[in-house]
């Protein structure tokens, strides 16, 4: 989930309603409306490695990230957010109502003085990387606060149950924000329908080449300073591949988002390409086309049976990193597999 702090992230979504189009597979719940009924029970729940415990459901949360603030919104919590932060990029329409009604405390990330001004009773957060002294403040300054806060169980897998995939830890996250809001009906029921394209998306895999005939691919995250970033073996993007029965060619570099070389790339000769489509956040180097144009001009890459053949799959980039949009990608990859002959 960490990138370096010049990366940002974009997104384009393509979102269903469940019920009558549930068969849709992209995992979302329905339009984000109010949560099951607020609760005045007290919850406990352990966030990488912290246990959590809150007296009553929280009134005034602050999601620190995008992707947290979205999960919110999926469960219907906009009217218990006191504020949201460091949104790199559109909210999705489906989300437009809810997200009006929460107070932006900053447009990047925040810091200790601009979260404690909104007044929190819970933070939130998809890495903790966003709870250090120069930014929110850490977790113990707001322990001392008696301000609880959360950390997607995805940012640290090794304080969880061992074997745990990370959607499966993704899934833990509603379940126990469910908890904490007293909306434990929505949560797993957002948690079961993601499930669900999980397991579509991977059906089929094993009609797909194993072992040392498997499908390899790059997926080619950011484009900086001329350098691609890609996706390394600790990230979402393994787990992806390992679900739709492909291997990612960075396995081996044990970071999220590594940067890498073009000449490396190359020699890893990936049989396709993912590219994440940055184009909302407007940078050089961005959006697909530029990363397109970046291989198809570089003398090595450019040689790639990938790139000659135009063997490339476009994904929304801020679907990469786990959020309750990252189900959808994974169709699009399963799918793209399909398109690509490598599955039937």
């Amino acid at each position: 989930m960490r990138h370096p702090t010049r990366l940002g992230i974009a997104l384009a979504v393509l979102i269903a309603t469940a019920g009558c189009s549930a068969a849709s597979g992209d995992g979302s719940a329905p339009d984000a409306k109010p949560a099951d009924g607020a609760s005045a029970a007290a919850s406990s729940v352990t966030s990488c490695g912290r246990q959590v415990t809150l007296s009553e459901p929280p009134k005034r949360a602050v999601a620190l990230d995008q992707a947290s603030t979205e999960t919110l919104l999926e469960l219907g919590l906009q009217d218990r957010m006191a504020g949201t932060a460091n949104l790199k990029t559109k909210i999705p329409a489906r989300y437009e109502s809810a997200y009006a009604k929460v107070p932006v405390i900053a447009p990047k990330i925040a810091t200790a003085e601009q979260l404690r001004a909104a007044t929190p009773d819970f933070v939130l957060a998809g890495s903790s990387d966003l709870f250090t002294k120069d930014r929110a403040g850490t977790r113990e300054e707001l322990d001392a606060l008696k301000v609880p806060t959360f950390v997607s169980a995805v940012d640290c897998p090794e304080r969880n149950e061992a074997g745990k995939t990370p959607f499966e830890l993704l899934f833990s996250d509603y379940e126990n924000l469910g908890k904490v809001f007293g909306a434990e009906k929505r949560a797993d029921a957002l948690a079961d329908l993601q499930r669900a394209a999980v397991a579509k998306a991977g059906a089929g895999a094993s009609k797909v080449p194993q072992g040392a005939d498997a499908p390899t691919v790059v997926y080619l995250y950011s484009v900086f300073n001329g350098m691609p970033y890609v996706a390394g073996g600790t990230g979402l993007p393994s787990e992806m591949s390992r679900i739709v029965g492909a291997k990612n060619a960075f396995d081996d570099v044990d970071e999220d988002w590594p940067e890498v070389s073009w000449e490396e790339v190359a020699k890893r000769d990936p049989d396709f390409i993912v590219i994440g489509d940055l184009s909302e956040r407007g940078r050089p180097g961005d959006s697909a086309a530029e990363k397109r144009a970046s291989m198809k001009g570089h003398p090595v890459v450019s040689r790639l049976a990938a790139v000659r053949d135009d063997r490339i799959l476009e994904v929304p980039g801020i679907e990469l990193d786990p959020s309750v949009r990252s189900v959808h990608t994974l169709g699009l990859l399963a799918d793209g597999m399909k398109d690509l002959g490598y599955a039937r």
